[in-house]
């Protein structure tokens, strides 16, 4: 059985303008590239050729991965209000205990994490440690580079 993926509303869209954008625009530029490269003469020899069908395998590849995708989505429900535990879609603010220093993070589903962006997985070890935490809760991240303390010091939508 396929893993569910969670996704928010507008990274479900981001997701199927990609794939429209790779089955349209990418798919006929890689055919014009693929033409050109043919023109070049022996295909045997041609980096060009074998650069841009390289090129057509990883759209292709990329379109069978967003596809499976969208067919095990689970959207994430906006949140009302204020939020009283740490789930998937909130922002969480947290304080490292040791070195005093503050950090915000959304929670999202692996396919939209984008950590310099401040959007971490829920499968993250950060993630993991935060998810049905409650404001003022301390937990211990067990990273790969070792142990932290963040303490919850707000959570909304």
């Amino acid at each position: 059985m396929a893993k569910t993926i969670k996704i928010t509303d507008e990274g479900l869209k981001k997701l199927q303008e990609e794939l429209e954008t790779l089955k349209t625009q990418g798919r006929a530029d890689i055919a014009e590239k693929i033409k050109v490269a043919r023109g070049y003469g022996d295909l045997s020899e041609n980096s060009e050729y074998d650069e841009a069908k390289n090129e057509q395998a990883k759209i292709e590849a990329r379109i069978v991965e967003i596809e499976a995708m969208l067919k095990n989505v689970e959207i994430i429900e906006d949140i009302k209000g204020k939020a009283k535990t740490v789930v998937v879609g909130v922002k969480v603010k947290v304080l490292d205990v040791e070195y005093g220093d503050e950090s915000e993070y959304r929670v999202v589903g692996s396919t939209e994490a984008d950590p310099r962006s401040g959007l971490i997985s829920d499968e993250s070890p950060v993630g993991k440690a935060l998810l049905g935490k409650k404001l003022g809760d301390e937990v211990i991240v067990e990273a790969p580079g070792g142990e932290f303390k963040l303490k919850i010091v707000e959570i909304s939508k």
